[in-house]
């Protein structure tokens, strides 16, 4: 197992209750009966029955209890599966948040640590917990996720499953009890679980699925592009400003990129300030290169930067109220109609802040 990194297997459903943990515990039977060395290195029943039953007579590793503000929480004893070092783990919902005091702080981390020491990972995570999607998903439910995975981590994905269910057949999981209890699942009905919001969810997934068939597709038809083909092939630009509001413009253009196979460029033009280095995580969570254009005149380095990586659509935000204020007055679309005539545009308006939740996060 030494020198090979672990794969990486994606059970991806649109909302909680499709039956991806099920999914994933029938999965690492089914390996297990053929004889390869599986354990389950955590797994959230949410008390649901059908899914306790499935973990059977898997082997399980036992949990670590992390003591925060009085009370015990049980975390993923990431530790304890590399001293077992199994062949494959089986790791439910990839967006956890690890409790203070954990080494690592999210539990995409401890995979990427079981993979970097060879160990094979099964895990599972909902539509909604992509970085890329947060805004939309924010729009579609009026839920602000505050648990996201980045991009790249699915980027490195082997294979990536989708797990389907019906928004009629899964409100009435929901409405027997099967997903949350009680008032819970009333809540749930009346609010994410609502039948539009599924939908919609449900059409994400489905095309993030297809979208991860095509990119292999593609590398196995292409193999190693060319210099040529390199040169022909279109690259998306982002511009950095200062606004908090920025990982929308990225979200826009990491969107752009991904529908026409294009690579992701964020240009960072001026200082470096906390705002840009919040931006410049996001840019790498998006799996987009992030590069520091030097200081100098706004208009000179805009353009440079644009030939320099032979860009062919700029994604930037529109402030109507502050105009191009945070470039000095120049009009970054103005540089381009003059001086790049090759590069298309395209605004991302950020009037109002459409990633502000009414009903709080998930």
């Amino acid at each position: 197992m030494a020198g090979r990194h672990g794969t990486l297997r994606v059970f991806l459903g649109a909302a909680p209750g499709v039956g991806k943990t099920y999914a994933m515990l029938r999965e690492g039977h089914r390996l297990r009966d053929e004889g390869r060395d599986v354990v389950v290195g955590f797994v959230e029943s949410h008390g649901r029955a059908e899914t306790e039953a499935q973990i059977g007579d898997l082997e399980v590793i036992p949990r670590r209890a992390i003591a925060y503000h009085g009370i015990s929480l049980d975390e993923m004893d990431t530790d304890a599966v590399l001293r077992r070092r199994p062949e494959i783990v089986l790791v439910d919902e990839l967006a956890h948040t690890n409790a203070a005091g954990s080494t690592r702080a999210k539990r995409y981390d401890d995979v990427e640590l079981l993979r970097a020491q060879g160990i094979d990972v099964i895990t599972t995570v909902n539509i909604q917990h992509l970085a890329s999607l947060h805004d939309i998903v924010a729009g579609i439910t009026g839920v602000d996720v505050r648990e996201l995975v980045p991009d790249r981590v699915l980027d490195g994905a082997t294979d990536v499953q989708l797990v389907d269910l019906s928004p009629e057949m899964l409100r009435e999981r929901l409405t027997l009890g099967k997903i949350y209890p009680g008032a819970r699942a009333q809540r749930a009905l009346d609010q994410f679980f609502e039948e539009g919001n599924l939908t919609a969810l449900r059409e994400l997934a489905l095309r993030q699925t297809a979208a991860g068939v095509d990119d292999r597709l593609a590398g196995l038809m292409m193999g190693e592009p060319d210099d040529s083909l390199h040169m022909a092939t279109e690259r998306v630009a982002v511009l950095a400003d200062d606004d908090a509001r920025w990982g929308t413009v990225l979200r826009h253009g990491w969107r752009i990129a991904s529908a026409i196979h294009a690579e992701l460029v964020a240009l960072a033009i001026g200082p470096s300030t906390p705002a840009m280095c919040r931006h410049q995580e996001l840019a790498g969570d998006l799996s987009a290169r992030w590069v520091a254009v030097p200081d100098g005149s706004i208009e000179e380095a805009l353009s440079a930067a644009l030939e320099r990586e032979r860009a062919t659509i700029l994604v930037l935000a529109y402030h109507p109220r502050r105009r191009w204020q945070l470039f000095s007055g120049c009009d970054p679309v103005d540089v381009v109609m003059r001086r790049c005539g090759a590069v298309d545009c395209y605004l991302v308006r950020l009037d109002a802040d459409r990633s502000r939740s009414p009903h709080g996060g998930v």
